[in-house]
Order: structure tokens, then C-alpha cells, then sequence
């Protein structure tokens, strides 16, 4: 994947098809530790201790769609190259937790890519899930929770076509505030 928005694409799609109602996302920049971490947490259906062990293998997958599953093998193989790892802590009926580490400086790292739009696009296509995204800079932090933003919309749709672009737009303008 050419960035690291498209592993959070998938991770997220992961969440959506465990029927999650509630997808969290915690992105973290951290340049004195020289870190990047990407948690992606759901309340889904969550997985078996058999399954969470073999979930980074690309020839398992609980899909009837295809045979392979290569999202999370592809994100760990990233995390790796750049220095990180990526770890899977999930309880069946309770939900998961997938957080990748990577090395922030580290030649190897994919770009982390246009996260307002991968988010935006999770949005519109599941507007009855709620979202929270949380990124960190360094000491600064936005946070934006489709549940306030559903609250402020007053019954406007989160997925109509000009909502999605101006809370993207929002978005990305709010991220380039705490990294200023």
C-alpha cells in the first residue's frame, strides 16, 4: 500500500465488517521518541484467541469473499520494515484492538497519507457508526467524534456530499493547526 492511510482504509473496513458500532482511531506523532502509532479499536464481534494468533497470516481470513486476507500482514510487514511492529489484542463478544508502531524518521515508512479523507470516506460509507479520531502531536491533540458532529449537524446527514467535504476540509485544516 502506497501510504499508511490505506492500511487505515482497511483496518477500519475490518471494524465495519466485525460489526462495530463504535471505531476509535489514535494516531500518534511523536518526535522526541521518533515513534508513529496507528490504534485502530472496535467493539465488534472481536475474534477467538486462535483466530487473534493467526490473524496476521495472509492465507487466513474469515471472509467467503476470497482466500486471502492480506490487510493486516501487508500493515504489520510496513510496521516492521520502518523499525515498529504491529500488535492485535482482541476478545471474543468484546471487540479488538490493532495498534501499529513505526519508526517516525525511518527511511522504510510509508507516508502517512491523507488520514481526513480515509476517515471521511469510513464516515459516509457507515454513517450509522460512531467514529472518534484522536491525533497527537507531539504536546497537541485534535479530536473529532461523529457523535458531537451529529449533534452540531442537526439532523443533516453525515454522509450528504457537502458535509463530507467540509468536515474534511475541517479536518485538515485542524491537523495542520497542531502541527504548527
Amino acid at each position: 500500500m502506497n501510504d499508511l492511510a490505506l492500511h487505515i482504509l482497511d483496518l477500519i473496513q475490518n471494524a465495519v465488517y466485525a460489526q462495530a458500532t463504535l471505531i476509535t482511531l489514535v494516531i500518534t506523532e511523536n518526535r522526541d521518541d521518533d515513534r508513529l502509532v496507528i490504534a485502530i479499536t472496535d467493539n465488534g464481534c472481536g475474534m477467538t484467541p486462535e483466530q487473534t494468533a493467526q490473524a496476521t497470516d495472509p492465507y487466513t481470513t474469515s471472509r467467503l469473499t476470497r482466500k486471502v486476507g492480506l490487510g493486516l500482514p501487508l500493515c504489520k510487514q510496513s510496521a516492521e520494515q520502518s523499525g515498529g511492529s504491529l500488535s492485535l489484542v482482541s476478545a471474543a463478544g468484546v471487540g479488538t484492538t490493532v495498534t501499529a508502531t513505526f519508526g517516525l524518521q525511518h527511511i522504510d515508512r510509508p507516508p502517512l497519507g491523507d488520514t481526513a479523507n480515509a476517515l471521511m470516506l469510513s464516515v459516509a460509507a457507515n454513517p450509522h457508526i460512531d467514529f472518534v479520531y484522536i491525533h497527537r502531536y507531539n504536546r497537541r491533540q485534535y479530536t473529532f467524534d461523529t457523535r458531537e458532529v451529529r449533534a452540531a449537524l442537526d439532523g443533516l446527514p453525515l454522509h450528504n456530499p457537502q458535509t463530507v467535504q467540509l468536515l474534511t476540509t475541517m479536518i485538515r485544516e485542524r491537523l495542520k493547526e497542531i502541527r504548527t
